[in-house]
């Protein structure tokens, strides 16, 4: 998942914006399900570095350390200085209500702890990454000082509906 200022798919603006609305706020169970963002900034500098270097072979890059959802939402609220609450829903209560894996919460998956990716053998090839409060931050900035995503038919699949997202809320 790359994140950060200039995004085209609208993940993380989506949330900044949802976070900005405040008020009770659907977030995918559990807290501490771990997510692997990576700043677009930093596979950038990573992809220019293995260019001029003579090593070969594919890298998963990915945030090493990724984040937790609690944490990720948090510091979306935090930037925005939004007022919500994060209301926790279990997996099976979305998908019984049909909410998209993937795109209608962005960046959550049912089984997202299974898939968690290994990306030493590319922090072993130099890449760094920011923290992602960082990335957070600088894309709320971006965001909030008119950024303009690439105009790209991925933008309007991401978010839910607010009627749905408060007809789940209702049923929690």
């Amino acid at each position: 998942m790359i994140l950060g200022p200039g995004e085209y798919v609208g993940r993380l603006p989506w949330w900044l914006e949802r976070a900005k609305r405040g008020g009770r706020l659907l977030a995918p169970a559990p807290p501490e399900q771990r997510i692997q963002p990576v700043d677009v900034r930093d596979v950038a500098q990573f992809a220019l570095d293995q260019a001029a270097s003579t090593a070969t072979g594919g890298y998963n890059v990915t945030h090493p350390d990724g984040v937790t959802f609690a944490d990720f939402l948090s510091g979306c609220l935090t930037v925005t200085g939004g007022m919500g609450k994060p209301v926790w829903a279990e997996p099976h209560v979305l998908t019984d209500h049909g909410v998209a894996q993937w795109t209608e919460l962005p960046l959550w998956r049912t089984h997202a702890g299974v898939w968690a990716v290994d990306s030493s053998r590319a922090v072993a090839a130099g890449l760094r990454c920011r923290p992602i409060f960082e990335t957070i931050r600088d894309t709320w900035r971006w965001w909030a000082a008119d950024g303009r995503p690439v105009d790209h038919p991925r933008w309007a699949e991401h978010g839910i509906a607010p009627e749905k997202e408060a007809k789940i809320l209702a049923s929690l």
